[in-house]
């Protein structure tokens, strides 16, 4: 059998949807859900990934069994029937489960729309209320983020207190390419799923842009390097890299090489982290940091130029960032018109 994936923008990405959603995958995600394989294709056509069909259909089907029970057949569904599921359910789950259901089965109804089997979706009008969307980070300021950057330590000959030149070596090499991670985290505010995917390729250092390809929930884009990115970049690229993929006799298209012998770039990521927290108690994640740099580029660009920047498929996605803002206007409103 064969499945046609829709389309993205560009070929690239669509060669990335392909290996997210391989045939074999796909055809045995359709055999376990054969009772419901039209939804199923469905869904697997409009590029969703097979772990989230395979929810989105067995969260329908639990619907549909519901509504056997309560002799209701599915086409007569209405929009009273879905929210007596919903309160059959609000003592036992949590409201992001019940949201995640509800999600579920407006996908399935709005398969049977398509598919002629339905005219109206009776949970278009459904909204959980007390689901929260976005966490609230410690928000990095401006100088905090700059400082990390300035005051990364890579180890040199005369500071190490090592005499193990092998340890010394791979933590020197090891120290270059974080810095370069580190760089386009605060500069470019890149997430750890788009850092592990970068390629030499990406890199358009004569321009000092570099290309961040599009994901199923991220838009492509192109970045501006800061100056002194780019000279590290360039070392990195024409020297570190290499010598890091000598040390363990590796191979690798990605950027960002291993100088262990584990291929996996959250180790590194990890390990990057928990030294940026030794440096300052203050950070946590990669998401932090991502958050604290998208909320100060709303202060200085417009909404729609953000939304670019940050990758952001939807504008709403962008202005969630908004309260993030709020412990800054809270410290405005205490400054100039303190209580009592």
């Amino acid at each position: 059998m064969s499945i046609r994936l829709g389309k993205t923008r560009d070929s690239r990405t669509r060669k990335q949807q392909v290996k997210a959603v391989n045939v074999e995958e796909a055809e045995s995600l359709l055999e376990e859900l054969k009772n419901q394989k039209e939804f199923t294709q469905h869904l697997l056509i409009k590029g969703y990934s097979t772990s989230t069909a395979k929810r989105y259909v067995k969260d329908a089907i639990k619907f549909i069994e519901w509504a056997e029970k309560e002799n209701t057949p599915i086409e007569q569904v209405n929009y009273s029937d879905v929210l007596h599921y919903i309160q059959g359910k609000r003592n036992h789950v949590k409201q992001r489960t019940v949201s995640t259901n509800i999600n579920s089965i407006k996908h399935y109804f709005n398969f049977l729309a398509v598919t002629d089997q339905r005219i109206e979706n009776p949970t278009t009008q459904i909204q959980i209320k007390g689901v929260k969307r976005k966490m609230l980070y410690d928000i990095l300021s401006k100088q905090e983020l700059e400082s990390l950057f300035n005051n990364f330590e890579i180890p040199n000959e005369e500071t190490s207190k090592h005499k193990n030149q092998n340890w010394f070596k791979t933590s020197q090499l090891a120290s270059k390419r974080n810095k370069v991670i580190l760089g386009l985290m605060i500069y470019q505010g890149l997430g750890t799923t788009e850092l592990g995917r970068l390629t030499e390729k990406d890199l358009k250092l004569r321009e000092g842009k570099i290309f961040v390809a599009g994901t199923r929930r991220s838009n492509e884009r192109e970045l501006k390097l800061e100056a002194h990115q780019v000279l590290d970049i360039m070392e990195y690229t024409l020297k570190t890299r290499q010598e890091i993929l000598n040390l363990n006799n590796k191979t690798s298209e990605s950027l960002f090489v291993s100088a262990g012998e584990s291929n996996e770039f959250r180790s590194i990521i990890n390990k990057l982290i928990k030294k940026l927290n030794k440096q300052s108690s203050k950070v946590t994640s990669v998401l932090q940091i991502r958050t604290s740099v998208i909320t100060h580029w709303l202060k200085i660009h417009n909404l729609r130029q953000v939304q670019h920047m940050a990758g952001h498929r939807y504008v709403s996605s962008t202005e969630a960032y908004f309260v993030n803002d709020l412990d800054d206007l809270q410290e405005e409103i205490t400054k100039f018109h303190p209580i009592g």
